[in-house]
């Protein structure tokens, strides 16, 4: 799953770096839940199937739910903002936290499954693993 010399240690905990890889891999096994932190606009045009919406600017570590049974791994377009939320969430007690490491734009670099706007319908369309 998490290859364990990518984490770091902060002042309140372990950021844990993921890659886009380790994090289809563990929600293919069940093994995690992976949190959106992007707008809710950029999630409606694209997103991974079956992560949550998180916003940034509305995001409160109070509010997320424990890692008993699943692991938490935030995502961002990029990986800044993940981070961002993964620092707040190891100051406020959760430990470890996990992000990935270059966020959505690494998830379609890889060539990962997602959910994307048909610009021509407004509907959604699959987007399927590259072979």
């Amino acid at each position: 799953m998490h290859t364990e010399n990518l984490a770091e240690n902060l002042d309140a905990g372990v950021l844990e770096h993921w890659t886009a890889d380790e994090v289809y891999a563990a929600m293919l096994d069940h093994k995690i839940v992976v949190i959106d932190v992007r707008t809710p606009q950029e999630y409606s045009f694209e997103h991974v199937e079956g992560t949550l919406l998180a916003p940034l600017a509305t995001f409160d570590p109070a509010m997320m739910p424990t890692q008993d049974g699943k692991r938490i791994v935030f995502h961002c377009g990029s990986g800044v903002r993940s981070r961002k939320v993964a620092e707040a969430c190891a100051a406020a007690g959760m430990t470890p936290v996990a992000h990935m490491e270059g966020g959505f734009a690494a998830w379609k670099t890889a060539g990962l499954p997602y959910i994307a706007t048909d610009p021509a319908t407004g509907g959604i369309r699959h987007v399927a693993k590259a072979s």
